[in-house]
C-alpha cells in the first residue's frame, strides 16, 4: 500500500487522479491517499495568492507606488480579475486576495467530487462541482427546470486548474462576501481562520444551506483537517 500511495503522489505531479487511487479497496487508506493527492495542491495555490498578497502590501508600502507604471499595471490586472472597483483601495485587495483554509478546501473537493470519483472529475478534473453557461462542457445527468438558459459542467485541464478556479470563486464571488469579511476580521485580530469558522459563511455555496454547512463541519472534524490550517 506505501509502494501505490508513493505511485500516486509522483503521478499527481500530472494533475489528474491516477488510475491506482480507483482500485485502493482500504476506505481509511483511499482517504488518506486523496489527502496526499489534493493538500499539496490547495497549499500551492495558496502559496501563489499569499505571493501575490505580500507584493501588494510592498506596493502600497511605498507612498509614490502611483508614479511606477509596472505597479499600477499590476494592481490594475489584480483588480479585472478579482473585481476589485478602485486599484487604490488597499483594502479591497487584502480583503479579496487571501488563503483558503486547507481544511475547508479539502471538505469541499471531498463532499463535491464524491472523494474524486465523480464522473465531472474523470472527465474534467472539476473537483467543486463548477458550472459554466454553455454547453461546451459536460453535460449534466439531470437538470433545473428553472434554469432556462444553457449551462454544464467545466471542464479543466488539471486539478490545479480546477483548484485555481475554486479559490477564485471564493475570493470574489459576491455570494462569499461574508466568507471574505469573517476572514479579514480574524486577520485584524490575529486570529487563526480555520474551515470550521469559514464553513457558515458558506450557505449559498449549495442548495442544502445550512446542511451543506453542517456537512462541512463533519467532514473536517472527522477527518481530523483540522491540523492542516495555518
Amino acid at each position: 500500500m506505501k509502494k501505490i500511495l508513493s505511485l500516486l503522489i509522483a503521478l499527481n505531479l500530472y494533475g489528474v487522479f491516477p488510475d491506482y487511487y480507483y482500485h485502493i479497496k482500504n476506505i481509511k487508506q483511499q482517504k488518506k491517499a486523496f489527502v496526499n493527492i489534493i493538500l499539496p495542491l490547495i497549499q500551492k495555490e495558496n502559496q501563489n495568492i499569499l505571493k501575490t498578497r505580500q507584493k501588494i502590501i510592498i506596493i502600497f508600502s511605498n507612498p509614490y507606488y502611483l508614479l511606477n507604471e509596472k505597479d499600477i499595471e499590476f494592481l490594475t490586472k489584480l483588480a479585472k480579475k478579482y473585481k476589485i472597483k478602485n486599484i487604490n483601495d488597499k483594502k479591497s485587495f487584502l480583503i479579496k486576495i487571501d488563503k483558503i483554509p486547507p481544511s475547508l478546501a479539502l471538505a469541499q473537493a471531498a463532499i463535491e467530487s464524491g472523494w474524486g470519483k465523480s464522473r465531472f472529475v474523470k472527465l474534467g478534473n472539476n473537483l467543486f462541482g463548477h458550472w459554466e453557461y454553455s454547453d461546451k462542457g459536460i453535460k449534466p445527468k439531470s437538470t433545473y427546470s428553472h434554469i432556462k438558459i444553457k449551462y454544464s459542467l467545466k471542464k479543466f485541464n488539471s486539478l490545479e486548474d480546477s483548484i485555481k478556479a475554486y479559490m477564485l470563486n471564493l475570493n470574489r464571488n459576491p455570494a462569499y462576501k461574508n466568507f471574505r469579511k469573517k476572514r479579514y476580521l480574524y486577520h485584524k485580530m490575529h486570529k487563526k481562520f480555520t474551515g470550521i469558522d469559514a464553513a457558515p459563511t458558506l450557505k449559498n455555496y449549495s442548495q442544502l444551506k445550512e446542511i451543506y454547512v453542517k456537512r462541512l463541519i463533519n467532514m473536517i472534524k472527522l477527518n481530523h483537517w483540522q491540523k492542516y490550517d495555518f
